[in-house]
């Protein structure tokens, strides 16, 4: 969904890091460029695996868009090729106009699992990031208390990730990757293994951080619902070898809101991209996946 554009401007403009990871060449300029790319898993015995055929996928700058699959389908392999976590065996893949060869700060992800440093606090764990970048101590503190601010973490920035619930361990994970001013956002299932209401209210400050900070997002998920409330397009792909079904808007006239998440339009949407999910998933099912 499209947030108006005067709300879309960051409220902070850290130094930007030099990507690394990546080199200059002929891919877009901005946003992310998949063509053409496999990947196949070749383990020590048995069979090789192709896990993603041909991608092709192009996704604007600041554009926030969803992918939806079964289990199975390459969904998190495509997120680590992207964050150059894995060798790029074929195709090309470019962000903000330098193909990806390995892991730079010009793209930070979050996982499911939180990874934040337990031995850490709140504070300590944003900082991590900011201090690898060499800037000075007050700058560092000043950009890591922006980010806990923006998070609603206020209070808690002498906290340990054990003491915290949930939500609040997912939070430091977002500001800590939103610290370094990624400018791409690569995001795991981040909320799945939340419950149902601490997800849904991470949803809601998922869209009001990236209102207030223009990234763009590549959201990898299994729920139908979350990826069509936040996303402005959601990719849908096949059951293995991975490839692109479909991709289906998911903006609405004056952008996303509690009515709009109830009306029949929302969910005529959600029931149509479930139904070509629908069809991969019985198909994954069939192969074992």
């Amino acid at each position: 969904m499209t947030l108006p554009q005067d709300t879309r401007q960051a409220e902070i403009d850290p130094p930007a890091a030099a990507p690394d990871g990546g080199s200059s060449d002929n891919v877009k300029d901005a946003g992310i460029t998949i063509e053409g790319v496999c990947h196949e898993y070749r383990p020590a015995r048995g069979r090789p695996v192709l896990a993603l055929d041909n991608i092709d996928l192009t996704i604007g700058d600041r554009e926030f868009v969803a992918i939806l699959g079964p289990s199975g389908c390459g969904k998190s392999t495509l997120l680590y090729l992207l964050g150059g976590f894995m060798p790029l065996q074929q195709g090309l893949i470019g962000v903000n106009g330098r193909s990806v060869t390995g892991p730079g700060p010009d793209r930070g992800i979050v996982f499911q699992h939180f990874a934040l440093f337990p031995w850490k606090t709140v504070r300590n764990n944003i900082l991590y990031g900011l201090e690898k970048q060499g800037l000075a101590r007050t700058e560092r503190e000043r950009i890591a208390q922006h980010f806990i601010d923006l998070v609603h973490l206020s209070g808690f920035e002498d906290s340990y990730p054990s003491q915290l619930s949930g939500g609040m361990k997912q939070r430091v994970a977002i500001a800590r990757t939103l610290a370094v001013n990624p400018g791409t956002l690569l995001m795991d299932e981040p909320f799945g293994a939340l419950d149902a209401q601490t997800r849904s209210l991470m949803q809601e400050e998922l869209l009001a951080i990236w209102g207030r900070s223009p990234m763009t997002v590549v959201f990898v998920t299994h729920d139908v619902r979350e990826a069509v409330l936040l996303a402005d397009r959601v990719a849908v792909m096949t059951a293995r070898p991975g490839r692109v079904k479909a991709i289906i808007d998911t903006r609405f006239d004056g952008g996303m809101n509690a009515e709009i998440a109830k009306s029949r339009e929302f969910l005529d949407k959600v029931d149509h991209i479930w139904d070509l999910v629908r069809e991969e998933a019985i198909m994954a099912a069939g192969q074992g996946a």
